[in-house]
């Protein structure tokens, strides 16, 4: 891939899009932060500057994912249809379109090993991400008995690791991950049956 350079003033920007071009082509562990400046164009010595070193930069990619991810998954389920049933399964169909959208971004904030407890702002994108889910799944639960209706955070929880199995397996395009069916296909009827088992959809009807 041709070397983007540093024309437009924003220096650490101009890095954050290198490091993420990076992580695409060789993975988050697969480059230095001296690839990573001559991929913007500028010297090694410029990027200590604005990271001091490569988790660093990789963490400030992982928040700017967190914080468009949210602002996906928020847009996804705000217009997502009328009922909170189509609401939430409109943020699962937004996970997968953000990681096909933004691979370097998802890797960064899932693959790298870089915790999310790395910086107060990274904490805070990804808690705001995860809210998204959390309130979605807290109204969908709302006419189930309090004593029988599962936490928020646990229902999401369930949700967001069935999402991103299906990322990992079978959205990516990796060797050998194609699967027998559409990974939308895979997520919806996923969820199909997690809501059958809550009773959140009656057992005869079609996939969520």
């Amino acid at each position: 891939m041709p070397k983007r350079g540093y024309h437009h003033g924003n220096l650490r920007q101009a890095l954050v899009e290198a490091a993420l071009e990076l992580i695409e082509d060789k993975g988050p562990t697969g480059f230095t932060l001296s690839e990573a400046a001559s991929r913007a164009g500028v010297t090694p010595a410029a990027v200590y500057r604005h990271f001091a070193g490569r988790d660093d930069l990789i963490a400030e990619a992982a928040l700017q994912g967190y914080e468009i991810f949210g602002a996906l998954m928020a847009r996804a389920y705000d217009s997502g249809g009328p009922s909170a049933l189509s609401a939430f399964e409109a943020t699962g169909r937004a996970y997968l379109a953000f990681a096909r959208k933004h691979p370097g971004h998802y890797i960064a904030m899932f693959e790298s090993g870089i915790s999310v407890n790395r910086t107060p702002e990274l904490a805070a994108a990804a808690r705001a991400a995860r809210r998204v889910l959390e309130e979605a799944a807290a109204r969908l639960c709302q006419h189930i008995p309090a004593a029988k209706r599962p936490p928020a955070t646990m229902f999401s929880a369930h949700i967001w690791a069935m999402s991103h199995g299906v990322v990992e397996l079978f959205a990516r395009g990796a060797p050998g991950s194609a699967g027998p069916y559409p990974p939308e296909d895979l997520l919806e009827s996923g969820i199909g049956i997690y809501l059958r088992g809550l009773g959140l959809i009656p057992p005869d009807q079609g996939d969520a």
